[in-house]
C-alpha cells in the first residue's frame, strides 16, 4: 500500500503549480536559524532598537506596577 508513496508524491504535485520550483535544502554549511557570524544583529535589529525596545518595555513594567500599587493603596497622593 506505501510502497510508492514517495515517487508518488514526487511525480505528482498537489498543490504545486506546474513549473514552481521546490523547495531547496540549505546547505550542511549553512544554519537555518542563526545569523552569519559576522553580524551583530539579534532577531534582525541593530543595538540602537533593541535599546529602544527594552527601554519601552521597561517603561511600561514601571507605569503599570506603579499604576498597581496605587490602586492597591500601598501608596497615595
Amino acid at each position: 500500500m506505501f510502497d510508492n508513496l514517495r515517487q508518488d508524491a514526487e511525480s505528482s504535485p498537489f498543490y504545486e503549480e506546474e513549473g514552481a520550483t521546490k523547495f531547496q535544502p540549505a546547505s550542511s554549511t549553512e544554519s537555518f536559524f542563526s545569523p552569519p557570524a559576522s553580524s551583530r544583529r539579534i532577531l534582525g535589529m541593530t543595538g540602537v532598537q533593541r535599546f529602544v525596545v527594552v527601554f519601552m518595555l521597561f517603561l511600561a513594567v514601571c507605569l503599570i506596577g506603579g499604576m498597581a500599587l496605587v490602586i492597591l493603596g500601598k501608596i497615595g497622593f
